[in-house]
């Protein structure tokens, strides 16, 4: 798979200031939309009850929601549950009501349309622990940037490292845009496949920079993007070959596997198409413009290294 790329030569770096100026525009269109109109968050971080019901046959979710909004639960959303028979619905907490109250008034309202609607389960979320959920998980996601700068700053050079953490914030970046963009709900699976996207991005950069160095030290000729080319190119095809195994599975559980991981499975797919990209441009042309060399990449050698040697 991917022969076809080994051995390729397709100057990327001459087309950096190109993808400088499309990951500008996607940064752009991202934070203004985050600006403007803010995530969806969904009960995990805003608070409200989490209701589950079971109908008697399959059931169309634009009834169950015309049912809700007819008393006055415009804003809940109802979503398929394992099968078309079972439907999760989360409404937002209402001031003076309580959860057991909340969760009748929704049963009854079903109930008008089908007599057979049974109530499965209820589970609340206090606003209180949404605001901590909200905050937990910013800062885990801070955390980990942050980790990874140190990490990548001891392993290669400090150039590298602020080449790797933009890249990481370009990702996490235009993935929340989407979100944001098509006002999608925002919930703790999208948290974890964000930071499933932090891990793999990395990954990728990791490989494409230690070929980077290894080619800075091996090559004699060769300016530094020439050098960078090179090592973009040998490392292609396990790129591509990685980031379109893993898009295969991710699809399939799109497709397939419900509107409970829907969101999940969206924030992976648009976080490694991103991240394959980033790990292309975004990191390496930083690293670049930063000025990395040669001399950055060598060896230190101890003093008294040749003395020592037989």
């Amino acid at each position: 798979m991917f022969k076809f790329l080994e051995g390729t030569h397709i100057d990327f770096m001459s087309k950096r200031k190109l993808a400088l100026i499309l990951s500008g525009t996607l940064i752009l269109i991202s934070l203004g939309s985050l600006i403007t109109q803010k995530l969806n968050f969904g009960i995990d971080f805003t608070g409200g009850t989490l209701i589950e019901v079971a109908y008697p046959e399959s059931i169309d979710l634009d009834s169950v929601q015309t049912a809700l909004a007819r008393k006055g639960f415009t804003f809940a959303t109802a979503q398929h549950f394992g099968t078309s028979k079972d439907v999760l619905i989360r409404v937002a907490p209402r001031e003076g009501v309580s959860q057991n109250d909340i969760s009748a008034q929704v049963l009854a309202a079903l109930q008008e349309g089908h007599a057979g609607v049974e109530l499965r389960r209820t589970e609340y979320v206090g606003p209180q622990v949404g605001e901590e959920l909200t905050e937990k998980g910013g800062l885990a996601m801070l955390y980990a940037l942050i980790g990874i700068l140190a990490y990548v700053t001891m392993r290669f050079e400090y150039r590298f490292s602020l080449g790797s953490v933009i890249a990481l914030v370009h990702d996490v970046t235009i993935t929340l845009g989407v979100f944001s963009l098509f006002h999608l709900e925002f919930d703790l699976t999208v948290l974890a496949a964000l930071l499933a996207v932090i891990g793999y991005s990395l990954n990728d950069t990791i490989v494409v920079f230690d070929r980077i160095r290894e080619n800075f030290r091996k090559v004699r000729k060769g300016t530094p993007a020439e050098i960078i080319n090179a090592s973009i190119n040998q490392t292609l095809s396990r790129t591509l070959m990685t980031s379109m195994t893993t898009l295969l599975v991710l699809i399939a559980l799109f497709v397939f596997g419900g509107e409970i991981i829907s969101g999940f499975s969206l924030a992976l797919i648009v976080g490694i198409v991103v991240g394959t990209y980033s790990s292309i441009y975004v990191a390496s042309t930083v690293a670049l413009a930063l000025g990395v060399s040669k001399s950055d990449l060598m060896p230190v050698k101890k003093e008294g290294e040749e003395l020592n040697r037989p």
